[in-house]
């Protein structure tokens, strides 16, 4: 058996994992340890969890597999730049570019100093990794595999049919031609600059109407083949004028959209002017432009693979809100899109594509929980609390420890039943961008105040922004026009209309909800947890949202206490220790 290191690294959330014997074992992104959100260098710590996490040394790893290969699709990458009256000099300055890129060995000698680093390096086309990422990790034993994204190795897109250990690409949209690119352009012009902004305008988008899609239609065209293209006097990712770079890691992007867009529209919001109907109804229309070209090729792939199966991947796969329309707009029974969709998961997409290739993997692998991240033993939450103690005297917290889950559950339980915010921190750390019950925020769903209490309290964000429900996956159906297994909070979906009124906090104003259902073999503690609830209040129910403060979600037990310290978060549960601010 193979031990496989895959990742992603110079490219946005670089991150990395471990397969030790045929078996994953561990999986993270950078920004979890160094605190720099969508990382975009080398991901040297968390390439060090995953060789401690397995108790390997770089000397064990026979492969480090990359979720990139800057050399494919060269011949197109070069025909494209001379048919644009690019240099021959700025041709060969490219490829330059690319082997440079390419000794990934130096900074493995620069992270890990006087280690042997004789590992095989093999490099995985983009798109191929994306796919890997979802089709391994899913149940299918067949199924059309999608990629979706800004860029990758040249393309936006790719897709093909998946069968066994067998995955085949039939198809690509190459650049400059992108969805991903088409919803960063229209997410900069509403003012939200950071890369990564895309789910504000998702969540702005309910309260809108679609007054602009003839114009935004004009942008992003749709083939009967299912293959769309931009029209690109709207953009500027394509010209010298476009620019993408690296502040202390984190991507820094200009802006993608071009004159012609803000004639036809107007001028673009500044991130600190008030947002308007206009944005409102902008970010709507948009994403039903993103929807239409998004469900004309899932439709067109349907009807090429006739399987009902569809394994997705992407950066665009976190469009919760397309996901969620997947079974009403097209064909397809069953959707797996894995908990890292974007280029994060691309390490593991990388690991798996080696794994299968070279047999290392001793059954086809499928991912029911996300939970692959750090960990800490019991020392270490006594030993954080320790050195927080002063802190906690001042504030007047009280601590305590509950060795029983279950009465602690149901302490913790009726503590969110009577209004309290919660910092919930138990084993693993979630793999991919949503915290799923274990680096979590908890409150009630039915406080009609709840959504303007976390963001006065905690998270200071958008109001139009809404919370995730976490429900018991044996009650989705009497809440949810919905009935399968949604883990990994990938998809939106509609609220029955009769329980609305009873989980206003995590009710979007449309009547929607960015669905995570809770069993029991994939997180125990947190479905005990939601029982208790349940008991309490006949609500299956708990607003989940992400552990942090503008930052990226708390990995260790210090992040938690110095983000609980800072806010005014009621009580903090790390593993079997409570630390309160007021009784319960």
């Amino acid at each position: 058996m193979l031990n496989i290191l895959g990742i992603n690294a110079y490219h946005a959330d670089a991150a990395a994992c471990i397969i030790k014997n045929g078996e994953l074992v561990f999986a993270v992104e950078e920004e979890r340890l160094n605190r720099i959100k969508h990382w975009a260098g080398f991901p040297g710590l968390a390439i060090n969890a995953c060789l401690d996490s397995a108790k390997l040394t770089l000397a064990d790893v026979d492969v480090i597999a990359f979720n990139s290969n800057p050399y494919a699709n060269l011949p197109k990458k070069i025909a494209y730049t001379l048919k644009n009256q690019r240099s021959p000099e700025f041709v060969k300055s490219r490829i330059s570019n690319t082997r440079a890129r390419l000794n990934a060995k130096k900074d493995f000698e620069i992270h890990f100093p006087g280690e042997d680093v004789s590992s095989k390096f093999i490099r995985i086309e983009h798109h191929r990794a994306h796919l890997a990422s979802a089709y391994f990790a899913s149940n299918f034993n067949n199924a059309c595999v999608l990629s979706v994204d800004g860029f990758g190795d040249f393309s936006s897109s790719a897709w093909g049919l998946a069968h066994g250990n067998q995955l085949s690409i039939d198809g690509y949209v190459h650049y400059p031609h992108s969805l991903g690119i088409f919803y960063q352009s229209i997410t900069q012009y509403l003012g939200f600059k950071h890369y990564g902004d895309e789910y504000k305008v998702m969540g702005m988008a309910a309260f809108g109407n679609p007054v602009y899609v003839e114009q935004l239609q004009r942008l992003c065209l749709y083939r009967e083949s299912g293959k769309y293209t931009l029209d690109l006097e709207y953009f500027l990712h394509h010209t010298a004028q476009s620019t993408y770079g690296f502040e202390s890691g984190s991507p820094v992007c200009s802006d993608f959209y071009s004159e012609k867009l803000v004639s036809a529209l107007g001028t673009p919001r500044h991130a600190s002017e008030p947002i308007e109907q206009f944005h409102k109804d902008i970010a709507c229309s948009a994403q039903i432009v993103y929807e239409r070209a998004f469900f004309n090729l899932c439709n067109r792939l349907f009807d090429k693979y006739k399987t009902g199966n569809l394994a997705l991947a992407g950066g665009c796969a976190m469009n919760s809100l397309a996901n969620g329309k997947l079974a009403s707009h097209t064909a397809f029974d069953n959707v797996y899109i894995p908990p890292a969709a974007g280029d994060a998961g691309g390490a593991i997409g990388a690991a798996f594509s080696v794994a299968i290739e070279n047999g290392a993997i001793r059954d086809k692998l499928q991912m029911p929980h996300a939970y692959w991240g750090p960990s800490c033993s019991e020392d270490a939450y006594v030993d954080s609390i320790a050195r927080y103690k002063k802190q906690f005297d001042k504030r007047d917290c009280e601590l305590m420890s509950v060795s029983d889950s279950t009465i602690l559950c149901e302490k913790v339980a009726r503590a969110i039943s009577m209004g309290n915010v919660i910092g919930w921190f138990q084993g693993r750390a979630e793999w991919g961008p949503r915290a799923l019950g274990n680096r979590s925020i908890l409150a009630d769903p039915r406080r009609n105040d709840m959504q303007e209490l976390l963001n006065l309290k905690i998270k200071r964000r958008e109001s139009f922004r809404p919370f995730a429900p976490s429900i018991l996956v044996e009650h989705v159906d009497q809440w949810f026009d919905h009935r399968s297994e949604v883990p990994f909070m990938g998809q939106v979906f509609m609220i029955n209309s009769q329980k609305r009124s009873l989980i206003p906090a995590v009710t979007h104003v449309d009547g929607s909800g960015r669905l995570q259902t809770v069993s029991q073999n994939s997180n125990a503690m947190f479905h005990k947890l939601i029982s208790k609830f349940y008991e309490i209040t006949g609500v299956p129910i708990l607003l989940n949202t992400s552990f942090n403060e503008n930052e990226p979600i708390v990995c260790y037990p210090e992040e938690a206490i110095e983000c609980f310290l800072r806010t005014k978060m009621d009580l903090l549960v790390l593993g079997h220790h409570l630390i309160c601010r007021s009784q319960i």
